[in-house]
């Protein structure tokens, strides 16, 4: 990054997304592995998906295992570098936010205007190409169910809806036991569409409920969106949605197309005729519509059968809120005791 003394060695790039580059890096005094990501302010539509996740990242007072750590952002203009703080009356901040606002640029476009966010690096890939790369596995589903109700647990204490979860957002570090055993951990990242709720929508030190606080926007990937979210008034319960397509596609490996990349997804469906149709879409048409759980498998657990269906209500009222989807998961991992495959 320029500056005098930087602080950190760009590696090698190894992500590319559709509003900035990631990098692996080094931080020049540790030799510590990070990643950095390179977001290009040109556009209000950029600046309101960097301004998100760092609101969301910078609001979060305690770290936790599966969710991205927000190490640092670095704004910088130019030749002009600055560290971003969380209600920074620093008059480059200030710009960002009104452009964001607005929707519209409010500095002087002739300037290069560019978001640096140092975060963890992970090693694994996502979870939907390390998944898809290895033979189904109890063992890993558990664990990575496990993972990902803690982690939307911590959110949603956080007053953070993620707003779209998918396993491309799904981040993996490799790490191992002590005995040299592969331990994959997750880490749920990408914030761009992210909402951070507070009572009034502007105050954060009045907190308020994630499964009160409603949302119009809709926004998100297809088929992981929740019936409600196609509608434009929806709670934090459309991420619980987004899990059970998550968990349910993760159980039984059912895969889909994309149509704009080819690249081959996890994520659960409904068939209608020859064509595949995001569950939520098909519960917005039918809300009586029943989701044949499981699909592939001849057997399921009873427990997770039915958590899932309730995961995937077409009435989010009916779905559990994270804490009690986190309290569940655990009950059904606690009666598995068999690991094996």
């Amino acid at each position: 990054m320029v500056s005098s003394q930087p602080k950190y060695e760009l590696v090698q790039e190894v992500g590319r997304g559709s509003y900035g580059l990631v990098y692996e890096a080094v931080v020049k005094k540790t030799g510590a592995r990070v990643a950095v990501k390179k977001i290009r302010c040109h556009a209000p539509e950029n600046v309101e998906l960097a301004l998100r996740e760092f609101w969301a990242l910078s609001s979060i007072q305690s770290q936790h295992p599966n969710v991205i750590h927000l190490e640092e952002c670095i704004l910088q203009k130019d030749g002009m570098v600055q560290k971003m703080t969380h209600g920074s009356t620093s008059s480059l901040y200030l710009e960002l936010v009104e452009t964001s606002l607005k929707g519209e640029i409010a500095f002087d476009p002739r300037s290069s205007y560019y978001l640096w966010f140092v975060m963890d690096f992970c090693d694994g890939g996502d979870m939907n190409a390390y998944l898809l790369s290895r033979k189904p596995n109890r063992k890993t589903n558990t664990s990575f169910m496990l993972q990902l109700s803690s982690a939307l647990a911590f959110l949603h204490k956080n007053q953070i809806i993620h707003r779209d979860l998918k396993p491309d957002n799904i981040l993996i570090s490799q790490s191992r036991t002590p005995t040299g055993v592969p331990e994959p951990t997750l880490k749920v990242a990408d914030f761009g569409l992210s909402k951070v709720c507070s009572a009034s929508g502007l105050n954060p030190e009045e907190p308020v409920s994630v499964n009160k606080c409603f949302l119009s926007t809709a926004c998100g990937t297809d088929f992981y969106m929740a019936p409600e979210v196609w509608e434009g008034h929806y709670t934090a319960k459309a991420d619980i949605f987004a899990l059970g397509i998550i968990i349910w596609a993760m159980l039984e490996r059912i895969t889909f197309i994309d149509t704009e990349t080819k690249k081959e997804l996890l994520g659960s469906y409904v068939k209608q005729g020859t064509e595949i149709v995001p569950v939520g879409e098909a519960l917005l048409e039918n809300p009586k519509m029943e989701l044949h759980i499981p699909v592939k498998k001849k057997s399921m657990n009873a427990s997770m059968k039915q958590l899932i269906k309730e995961m995937l209500a077409a009435n989010p009222q009916e779905r559990p809120d994270a804490f009690e989807l986190e309290l569940r998961l655990v009950k059904i991992a606690c009666k598995e005791c068999n690991w094996d495959t």
